[in-house]
């Protein structure tokens, strides 16, 4: 019965709530006055579990953190006056719950509220210890973090309602998200459709060595984007036609890729392995740069209201930079440069330091979603910052320091070469289209 009344109430605010954002109160504090580390904790929490929860590949993980960042946008841009919010401006997000202007609210309890619903809901499949994990972040979020939870300021009143707000809200974003196409897009939903079989014929992809795994994700592109009205409209560039004639220059790229294998440098190979951010054993590359756009944050001790609107452009621009660059892989299926290798060159060569992913070559995946996620955060913080990486420190590979954040992405693009599992045309190709993704995400009115 108590479910049945949340839903209820919360189709009665879905139905009725105005897509044009209203003033906060003057009782309440801006979202601008309280620091971001409820955001900050949440996101650290959040891609613990990515790492740990089985079937969040990097498309996967990437969707997971668009809605985690929207959902963060959307709980406290009521607190935040010269903001609206996304709904009108988002692929079928028509409105969203708003908070009544004579009810003041508690910015971080009704962020701590929502980002803790959309955990348990986005992570349903996460392991006993990471959900409880959850719950005790939830609880002692107050204790923790006195200054922005001053009990002389929050009562039980206050309290209750922005919690309530902050629940709804995860909600009603979580309606919207099982509608786009990828929720559960490994699990039971899609074992209906028919099983993928790559195309044929010369340089098309096929499954790669050693486990020639199946197609991954194939109709990941066919998803309902954030921003882009379809995946098409970022397309990449078009790759070289194929041809395995020597002075092609699709034979030209696939040297490059057979004798930089041959004779990668040390720096090469640990640039390679630095940015391979493999699912199970990092929060993959999306949460990579989450992780540095988290870790920026604090260093600048932002505002919650500077961290909402962070991480909802980073993480929806990655999410859709996924969407489109799927798209393209699974339209032209190019094959991986260990097939024209063995082929072409050498019938025994696999790249030496990582197994090829299953999934079509064209354009490199880092590619897009670094290249988006620079320009973001070029756009929040500046395009010459200098910042130090820490994403990797505890496995032992860091920290490491860039001039800027396009020096990085460059860097994420440029190692999937050094790899042996992308030719150099798909990494260019991926800079191309994950920079149109990111224009388009930051494109988004934000401020009235």
């Amino acid at each position: 019965m108590r479910a049945g009344a949340l839903l209820l109430a919360l189709a009665g605010l879905l139905s009725s709530a105005p897509t044009v954002a209203q003033p906060a109160p003057p009782a309440a504090r801006p979202a601008q006055a309280y620091s971001a580390s409820v955001a900050n904790d949440w996101f650290s929490l959040s891609l613990q579990i990515i790492q740990q929860t089985p079937g969040f590949s990097p498309p996967v993980a990437a969707r997971a953190l668009g809605y985690l960042g929207l959902v963060l946008y959307e709980s406290v841009v009521p607190g935040m006056p010269e903001h609206h919010s996304l709904a009108g401006q988002l692929n079928e997000l028509s409105s969203l719950p708003w908070a009544q202007p004579d009810e003041p609210l508690h910015w971080p309890t009704v962020a701590n509220a929502a980002l803790a619903t959309m955990n348990r809901m986005m992570f349903p499949h996460a392991s006993a210890e990471n959900k409880a994990r959850i719950d005790l972040l939830e609880r002692n979020m107050a204790l923790k973090y006195g200054q922005d939870f001053d009990p002389a300021a929050l009562t039980p009143e206050i309290s209750n309602r922005s919690e309530t707000f902050g629940r709804l809200m995860a909600m009603a974003i979580m309606t919207w998200a099982r509608t786009d196409g990828g929720h559960e897009a490994w699990g039971p939903l899609r074992r209906d459709q028919a099983r993928y079989v790559p195309p044929g014929g010369p340089g098309q992809w096929s499954a790669t060595p050693p486990a020639f795994a199946p197609a991954l994700l194939p109709r990941w592109g066919d998803n309902r984007p954030f921003v882009l009205r379809s995946a098409k409209e970022c397309p990449a560039p078009p790759p070289p036609p194929y041809s395995e004639e020597a002075g092609s220059e699709f034979h030209r790229n696939a040297r490059e890729v057979y004798d930089i294998s041959n004779r990668a440098t040390q720096e090469q190979r640990q640039f390679a392995l630095y940015w391979a951010d493999d699912p199970g054993k990092t929060p993959t590359p999306a949460g990579h740069w989450a992780f540095i756009a988290n870790d920026l944050l604090k260093q600048r001790r932002a505002s919650l209201a500077e961290a909402a609107q962070t991480l909802a452009l980073l993480n929806m621009a990655m999410s859709d930079a996924f969407v489109a660059g799927w798209a393209t892989k699974y339209s032209l299926n190019v094959l991986r440069p260990v097939t024209y290798v063995q082929l072409v060159f050498d019938s025994a060569w696999v790249p030496t330091l990582m197994d090829t992913p299953p999934f079509p070559e064209y354009p490199s995946g880092h590619s897009v979603q670094s290249s988006a996620a620079a320009r973001v955060l070029a756009q929040v913080f500046g395009g010459q910052t200098r910042f130090t990486d820490n994403t990797h420190n505890d496995r032992g590979w860091g920290p490491r320091s860039f001039d800027s954040f396009q020096a990085a992405a460059d860097e994420a693009a440029r190692s999937r070469l050094y790899a042996g599992i992308h030719f150099g045309f798909g990494v260019e190709g991926g800079k191309v289209q994950g920079r149109c993704v990111a224009d388009k995400v930051l494109a988004l009115k934000l401020r009235r």
